[in-house]
């Protein structure tokens, strides 16, 4: 079996079984165990049929080289996460989070919930789990323990908001037959909401729509259901639903930038002066929204395990991804879509005014969405463009990609980690100029392949 198949720049990912099947989980058990070296590890599994027989064998090799393993069952991967910080030991969460039904995967952290990645320790994993595969481990079995601590998370959560400022607002969530369906009726039980769930049922086939908000199409039935109800807002989660995007009362999508923007500028009403992360495909806008708050803005890579390393270096509050993902320093720097949710929902009655009124003050600029072109070499074409950008006299940070910076408008052009494509980002001041600005870009990319 070819690791290197399934070993990402995040986490493990690949179709069950061919890429990946209970041998290897075991494998892994074990290749994890051994790296953390920790008396016990947590390990939790989203909604997928294969789940129940991966963690299984998971767990059969971590237990095998004398780790406990803590199995907290079926569990969002934010969740996972905080169970990881809570219990200040390593984890692991089986999903494979939008990617369709027949994908599985781990996420994977230290203890404290610190990210493991490719440059944290990933790499090493991999070269253990190649070991185990060849020569299993037979020692004596640590003990299996069933835990629930939904009771405690619910709780942690509901902690970074004031409950008495909430106000009965009818919410619609999409939870795409993924984990949202578990959690979401948990968090909101006792709060003054009116909330209807769309697919609640977990379904690892995902028998309605992908569990990809990223995607617009995958918006389609919520925007059509917060119409008909005139609900205040909607909430669409991933199949982990460590990732959550939001639909105004007019029934239109609010960009995880502005979402970025709108938390930030709430988050430094009560923090002053704290530093705030976003990453470097995020709009403008968010800098722009923070200094306005006094706060410090501090641009990142891409990508949870960059994010949660520059958050423990600079001590920040809160960071924020284009791509929905929302960290928060008091949840062990991971990020959480319900944790989110909350904030948002908390604003939006204190506020006393439709969603769509309130976030117009953070939506400043066009953006033209993430646009993958296939190239024979993404790290050549990039190195390419950045060079004859330079040579123009254009500003260009190399922080992720590139980044070229123009008067009034911007891109981004970074390499896929797992696929041979660039993906491109644009902002400009409006969509018109946008349109004209990525096919300028696209050009680009084209003349040198």
């Amino acid at each position: 079996m070819d690791t290197g198949a399934v070993f990402k720049a995040y986490d493990i990912r690949g179709t069950y079984p061919d890429q990946i099947d209970e041998r290897l989980a075991r494998a892994i058990g074990s290749a994890f165990a051994t790296y953390v070296s920790t008396p016990a590890i947590a390990m939790a599994k989203d909604m997928r049929p294969s789940g129940d027989s991966l963690t299984q064998a998971f767990a059969e090799g971590a237990r095998s080289v004398g780790c406990q393993v803590v199995d907290l069952g079926l569990a969002s991967t934010d969740f996972l996460y905080f169970a990881a910080g809570h219990l200040d030991m390593p984890g692991a969460m089986f999903t494979a989070s939008h990617n369709p039904a027949q994908y599985n995967g781990i996420k994977m952290c230290l203890a404290g919930a610190k990210p493991i990645g490719a440059e944290t320790g990933l790499v090493e994993i991999e070269a253990l789990t190649n070991q185990f595969l060849h020569a299993p481990a037979t020692g004596d079995m640590a003990s299996l323990e069933v835990r629930d601590l939904l009771p405690e998370w619910v709780q942690h959560v509901l902690s970074f908001i004031d409950v008495s400022t909430l106000r009965p607002l009818k919410i619609v969530a999409d939870t795409a037959n993924g984990m949202g369906g578990f959690v979401v009726p948990k968090v909101f039980a006792n709060l003054p909401f009116e909330v209807e769930i769309m697919y609640p049922e977990l379904d690892g086939s995902f028998p309605n729509h992908p569990a990809d908000p990223l995607n617009p199409e995958n918006l389609v039935d919520l925007q059509r259901r917060v119409l008909e109800t005139g609900a205040d807002i909607g909430l669409a989660f991933d199949g982990d639903a460590d990732r959550v995007f939001l639909i105004d009362e007019k029934a239109q999508p609010i960009s995880g930038s502005s979402t970025t923007a709108m938390v930030a500028a709430t988050m430094l009403e009560r923090n002053a002066g704290a530093t705030i992360l976003y990453n470097l495909i995020c709009s403008k806008a968010v800098p722009e929204v923070i200094a306005e708050g006094k706060g410090i803005g501090v641009k990142t890579r891409v990508g949870h395990s960059f994010i949660k390393q520059v958050m423990a270096e600079t001590g920040a509050i809160f960071g924020g991804e284009h791509s929905g993902h929302y960290y928060y320093r008091d949840n062990y720097r991971a990020d959480s879509g319900i944790i989110t949710a909350l904030v948002v929902l908390e604003l939006l009655s204190r506020a006393n005014k439709p969603l769509s009124e309130v976030v117009a003050p953070f939506d400043r600029y066009a953006a033209s969405g993430e646009i993958n072109t296939k190239v024979k070499s993404p790290s050549a074409s990039v190195a390419r463009i950045a060079a004859q950008l330079i040579d123009e006299g254009v500003l260009v940070d190399q922080m992720d990609g590139l980044t070229a910076q123009y008067d009034d408008w911007w891109f981004n052009l970074r390499p896929s980690n797992t696929e041979p494509l660039l993906r491109l980002n644009v902002e400009a001041p409006n969509q018109a100029t946008c349109a004209i600005r990525v096919q300028e870009v696209l050009a680009m990319i084209a003349a040198g392949d």
